[in-house]
């Protein structure tokens, strides 16, 4: 089987595939009793609504032809014969060439790099950006006010809400800013990391 076959056995996760065709039988089984359905309630009430039968009927089928693997068994023989005419007359290799050896597909037609790979890795970028914020938030705290000193920055007491938070805030920023006659940066930053300690938290 060589090195190649070893990798792709090793990579195949039986449990998840038999979980995923359960998933896709019980789905199609529920499409053929809302096609049986319809199909009785448009001959008795009502003919649009085999037009919505006839939808379910063609889902129905079509995850029965991907279940039975003859979906991927008749992709696999397109693609086949499509490299071996492209490849008619032509010696050299390269995309389109077709297989330089004989090459059987995946079983049932399911690719064998790990099912639901994307999605994993996905899940840890996201897991290690939420750390990085984590730590960045960490730092940030740490090097500015506390809270204590971030209430007295901006002339509020312990027990005030946001919305005083916010508002003390932007009159205290309209004092300092260093656009005004009487506002230093130096000043503006402490007001700002003073704010900035009081919505993190």
């Amino acid at each position: 089987m060589g090195a190649t076959g070893e990798t792709l056995t090793v990579l195949w996760t039986e449990p998840r595939f038999v979980q995923y065709d359960r998933l896709i039988t019980g789905v199609a089984a529920v499409f053929a009793v809302l096609t049986a359905v319809l199909t009785v309630v448009g001959i008795l009430v009502n003919p649009a609504v085999l037009f919505l039968a006839l939808m379910f009927a063609v889902s129905t089928y079509v995850m029965y032809y991907h279940l039975s693997g003859k979906m991927a068994a008749n992709l696999y023989e397109r693609v086949e014969r499509r490299a071996a005419t492209q490849s008619r007359g032509s010696r050299r290799g390269g995309f389109g060439a077709g297989p330089r050896e004989e090459w059987t597909p995946p079983r049932d037609g399911r690719r064998a790099d790990g099912f639901g790979r994307r999605a994993q890795q996905a899940r840890q970028q996201q897991r290690r950006q939420r750390t990085q914020q984590r730590q960045h938030r960490r730092v940030r705290q740490s090097s500015g006010p506390s809270p204590s000193e971030a209430y007295d920055r901006l002339g509020l007491d312990p027990s005030a809400d946001e919305q005083a938070v916010k508002q003390a805030y932007r009159e205290r920023v309209k004092e300092v800013h260093p656009d005004t006659d009487t506002g230093s940066e130096a000043e503006f930053k402490r007001v700002k990391a003073a704010y900035e300690r009081l919505t993190d938290d």
